[in-house]
């Protein structure tokens, strides 16, 4: 089928391109000697010592990329993603149309693509300064709805193919199909128990290595759905 082509395709670019660009803005807030003297030097704020956070939380995804020149990776990565994300849902809404011989919206593309248009925005809006709390406040709560909803939006998604498995026999792989449900009902679970915390104005470097670390769990979702689905002809 050609949807499953396409989403096998694209689930990649959901989880390289982002993958890679915020790791390149860390290897360039961590060297900025490489660009020092040039046209893309670093901005102060954007450069940090070497660490992984991952593990110590020593810097945020924000702080690492929204800076010059981060920005010029972090930004366009992020709304190629975001466009990627909107082609991603819809293939997925009309595979399961195909699959049961509907024609409708499923709850899971519009979250999807409702994530995807908060993820735009937030990387448009990201470093740009403002001195007005409400816009502070409004960067925050994108963010958390992009969060919110890609959540969801996959939570539902593994539920229709759980509840389609005896219509996929032969497309898919059931144990990648467990690992997704896991994966989902891992992040929802973290996000949850995370809550207080993240209310919290302690715990910084606590929530700088969850925000790393969450948002590599978010996009594995896609590195699973590669393996989902059997090639097909």
């Amino acid at each position: 089928m050609n949807e499953i082509a396409q989403i096998r395709k694209l689930s990649l670019w959901v989880f390289f391109v982002p993958f890679i660009a915020i790791n390149l803005c860390l290897f360039i807030s961590q060297n900025p000697e490489f660009l020092e003297n040039t046209f893309f030097t670093v901005d102060q704020i954007g450069r940090s010592g070497f660490s992984i956070p991952y593990i110590d939380g020593s810097l945020s995804i924000s702080r690492a990329s929204r800076t010059f020149p981060q920005y010029l990776i972090f930004k366009p990565a992020m709304i190629f993603t975001a466009i990627i994300l909107f082609y991603y849902w819809s293939n997925n809404n009309d595979l399961v149309n195909k699959f049961n011989a509907t024609n409708v919206n499923y709850k899971f593309k519009t979250f999807g693509v409702l994530s995807a248009v908060f993820l735009a925005i937030h990387s448009i809006f990201l470093g740009i300064k403002f001195d007005i709390q409400i816009y502070k406040l409004m960067r925050r709560v994108i963010l958390l709805l992009f969060i919110i909803f890609e959540i969801i939006a996959q939570g539902i998604l593994v539920y229709h193919f759980i509840k389609m498995k005896e219509k996929l026999l032969g497309l898919i792989n059931k144990k990648v199909l467990i690992l997704k449900a896991i994966l989902v009902t891992v992040l929802a679970t973290v996000a949850i128990l995370s809550l207080p915390i993240l209310l919290n104005k302690d715990n910084t470097h606590f929530k700088h290595a969850l925000e790393w670390n969450y948002f590599i769990g978010v996009i594995l979702f896609y590195v699973f759905t590669r393996f989902l689905w059997k090639r097909t002809t």
